[in-house]
């Protein structure tokens, strides 16, 4: 079993950033692939970014050059660093992990004012 913890998230104004973690905990020996994933009010969950513990990374088109995704493989933690944030990139923010099966956060806001 895996748990999966949310953190950063917030309020800021567009042309704002800001850096969400997500730290794995449990019977962990290595997670495959972890990442982020959003869903703003009326929409459907998307993908944001994902990276393999070989650092092969995937970002959405929305998003590339402005996000960053990294990893700390030791920790079983995933950061995501979002600049230049603009008001379509307001959602809940999901951590996601694959480890035999997928797993889910419980999500963290993310608020950006116009």
């Amino acid at each position: 079993q895996v748990q999966l913890v949310e953190s950063g998230g917030g309020l800021v104004q567009a042309g704002g950033s800001l850096r969400l973690s997500c730290a794995a905990s449990g019977s962990i020996f290595s997670i495959m692939v972890m990442g982020w994933y959003r869903q703003a009010p009326g929409k459907q969950r998307e993908l944001v970014a994902t990276m393999t513990t070989a650092s092969t990374t995937n970002y959405a088109d929305s998003v590339k050059g402005r996000f960053t995704i990294s990893r700390d493989n030791a920790k079983n933690t995933v950061y995501l660093q979002m600049n230049s944030l603009k008001p379509e990139d307001t959602a809940v923010y999901y951590c996601h992990a694959v480890y035999g099966k997928n797993y889910w956060g419980r999500g963290i806001q993310v608020t950006v004012s116009s």
